[in-house]
C-alpha cells in the first residue's frame, strides 16, 4: 500500500435523506491509494446509498466528496469513471438478451472495435482464471457467471478506485481465492479498493482497515486482522451475535418430499441439464445441495417447484406425485420455493410488499376469495413478516424495489417460512445478507424443519451448508452425488466432487438401504 498522505478518497460529512429515511448522517471517512478498505454495515446501514453517492448515480443533501485532496462533485457515472471510479454492483445492470461481450461494450464510454475489446476481455478472463464465454447470452448465465461481467466490465476500466459491493456473494471459494490475488496486485499498483461485503472472514483476509456503518452513521474504524469476525459483526448490529442452535437429539420423520430419476433434457443452448437426479428428504431433515454456479442449480429448482414440469412421480410431495403439477398446484400440496435471483424472480420490484404477499401466500392463506384480493389479510400477514424478519421498510406498502438487497432478501425468505410449508425449497438463502440477519434466517430454518418441515437448500456457501444442513450431496455437471452425512465428510472431498469426480467418495457415507440409520 502507498503512503501517500492525501486519499485518493475522502468523504466529510456526507448526509441522505429520503422521505421518512436518513439513510447516511454526517458520514466522513478516507480511502488511501493502494489501500482496501471495507465498508461494513447491516442491511439498510447506508452502504449502498453511499457508494451510489461515490459513483454519481446519487447526490448527497449535504457533505463534499475530495478526489486526491480536491472537492470534487460527481455528476452521474461517466464522470466518477472519468475521475477513474469503477464499481462492481451487487445488483446486476445487464441485458439479458444480449451477449456478454455487447453489455461490456454498453458500459464503456468509448467505442471499441469488437475484435480489441473481445482479446481485453478474455485477457482479463484469463487474468482471473474465470470461465465466460464471451459469445454467451446473458439470459443463459447462471448469477454468478453474470457477476463476472461486471467484475470484468470495471476492470477493463483501469480504475483508480474500484467499488466492490458484495462481489464475491455467488462465487466459489477458489474462485475468492482467485479474486483476491488480483484484487492485492491491483492495491499493490496504487488502485484504492472500497470493498462492501457481508462475508468478514473475507473482509479479515483481504482488506487494510474497516469503516462500520450503523443506521446511516460511522460507528467504529478498525483493523480487521486484529478483530474478530464476531466482534466487527457485533459492531455492525450494536449487540450480542446469535448462534444457530439446533435442538439436541433431533429425529426425521417419514418422506416428505422424494425426487426419483428426475431428468430434464438442455433446452438452452448453454444450459444444463438434469440426469436422473434422486434424493429423498423426510420429515424434519435439512438436505443441503452444494456445487459451483452453472452445474444445474438453476434447472434444478425450477424442476423442483413446478416453472418447469416433468414425469409425473419423479417429484413426490406428502406421497403425491407432483412432476406436472403447476408452481401453485405444488404450494397447494405444501411446496413454498425461493429462487437465487431475487430481483424480478422472486419478488417484483414495482409491486408493493403486500402485493408480492399475495403472489405466493394467496391460496395457503386465503388471501383470494371469489376471485378478490383480501388486501387487509395480505397487509396484515406483511405486516408480520416485516416485524418477524425485522425488515427495514416503511410498511407493507413499500415496493419491493425501494428495499435494499438484504433487506428484499429477508423479506422473500420470511414471507415463504411463515406460510409453514410442509416441504421448503431454497436457493441461496443469505445472498447478501449480513451476519446477524443470515443468523436469524439460520435459525427460522432450523425451527421450520423442527416443525417437521422437509427442507432443501441449494447454495454455492459451504460454510452455510455444513452449519445447517443433515444430509449433503453435491451438484456437477447436472448429476447428483450420493448423499453424505455432514459431520462425516470433509471440505476437501466435498471439492473434488465439486470438480467433477462423481461417486466414490460420496458412496462411501450413504449406501443404499443405510439411509435411515442417518444419525441426528
Amino acid at each position: 500500500m502507498e503512503t501517500s498522505l492525501i486519499p485518493r478518497l475522502e468523504l466529510v460529512g456526507i448526509t441522505k435523506r429520503f422521505p421518512g429515511v436518513l439513510a447516511n448522517d454526517n458520514v466522513g471517512f478516507s480511502v488511501k491509494p493502494g489501500e482496501i478498505h471495507a465498508l461494513l454495515g447491516e442491511n439498510g446501514a447506508g452502504k449502498s446509498t453511499l457508494v451510489k453517492m461515490i459513483y454519481g448515480i446519487m447526490q448527497p443533501d449535504a457533505g463534499e466528496i475530495r478526489w486526491n485532496g480536491q472537492r470534487v462533485v460527481v455528476h452521474n457515472p461517466k464522470a466518477a469513471r472519468k475521475l477513474g471510479v469503477g464499481m462492481v454492483f451487487q445488483h446486476f445492470s445487464l441485458f439479458e438478451a444480449m451477449t456478454v461481450l455487447e453489455n461490456i461494450a454498453l458500459g464503456l464510454d468509448s467505442k471499441v472495435p469488437a475484435r480489441d475489446l473481445e482479446a481485453r476481455v478474455r485477457e482479463v478472463l484469463k487474468q482471473y482464471g474465470l470461465q465466460l464465454d464471451p459469445h454467451r447470452t446473458v439470459s443463459t448465465l447462471s448469477v454468478g457467471e453474470r457477476q463476472r461481467i461486471e467484475i470484468v466490465r470495471a476492470l477493463l476500466l483501469n480504475p483508480s478506485l474500484l467499488i466492490m459491493d458484495e462481489p464475491t456473494s455467488v462465487l466459489t471459494p477458489q474462485e475468492v481465492d482467485q479474486l483476491f490475488v488480483v484484487l492485492r496486485q491491483l492495491a499493490r499498483e496504487g488502485c484504492s479498493i472500497l470493498y462492501i461485503s457481508h462475508k468478514l472472514h473475507e473482509i479479515k483476509a483481504l482488506c487494510d482497515t474497516a469503516t462500520i456503518l450503523r443506521g446511516g452513521k460511522v460507528v467504529a474504524t478498525c483493523d480487521p486482522k486484529v478483530e474478530t469476525s464476531r466482534s466487527m459483526a457485533e459492531k455492525m448490529i450494536g449487540a450480542g451475535l446469535k448462534d444457530v442452535k439446533k435442538a439436541p437429539g433431533r429425529s426425521f420423520g417419514g418422506d416428505k418430499f422424494v425426487v426419483e430419476g428426475l431428468t430434464v433434457p438442455r433446452t438452452e443452448a448453454f444450459g444444463t441439464g438434469l440426469d436422473s437426479i434422486s434424493f429423498t428428504v423426510r420429515a424434519g431433515e435439512i438436505f443441503g445441495i452444494a456445487g459451483v454456479a452453472g452445474n444445474g442449480q438453476s434447472e434444478l429448482l425450477l424442476a423442483l417447484d413446478g416453472e418447469v414440469q416433468v414425469q409425473p412421480e419423479a417429484i413426490r410431495i406428502e406421497g403425491k406425485a407432483a412432476g406436472e403439477l403447476s408452481p401453485n398446484a405444488r404450494r397447494r400440496l405444501g411446496l413454498c420455493a425461493v429462487p437465487e435471483e431475487r430481483n424480478g424472480h422472486a419478488a417484483i420490484g414495482d409491486f408493493t410488499l403486500a402485493d408480492n404477499s399475495v403472489l405466493t401466500a394467496r391460496n395457503r392463506l386465503g388471501m383470494v376469495t371469489g376471485g378478490l384480493i383480501r388486501a387487509g389479510a395480505a397487509k396484515t400477514y406483511t405486516g408480520k413478516v416485516i416485524a418477524d424478519f425485522a425488515v427495514k421498510a416503511l410498511g407493507p406498502g413499500s415496493t419491493a424495489g425501494s428495499l435494499s438487497g438484504g433487506n428484499l432478501q429477508k423479506f422473500i425468505m420470511g414471507r415463504e417460512i411463515l406460510q409453514k410449508p410442509s416441504v421448503l425449497v431454497v436457493s441461496q438463502p443469505t445472498w447478501g445478507v449480513d451476519a446477524g440477519a443470515a443468523a436469524a434466517i439460520h435459525q427460522s430454518i432450523v425451527e421450520l424443519a423442527q416443525t417437521g418441515t422437509a427442507v432443501v437448500i441449494i447454495s454455492q456457501d459451504l460454510d452455510e451448508l455444513l452449519a445447517l444442513c443433515d444430509t449433503l450431496a453435491v451438484i456437477n455437471g447436472g448429476r447428483l452425488s450420493a448423499p453424505m452425512r455432514v459431520g462425516e465428510v470433509s471440505i476437501e472431498e466435498i471439492g473434488l466432487l465439486m470438480g467433477g469426480i462423481h461417486g466414490t467418495a460420496a458412496e462411501t457415507h450413504i449406501v443404499p438401504g443405510e439411509r435411515d440409520a442417518v444419525p441426528a
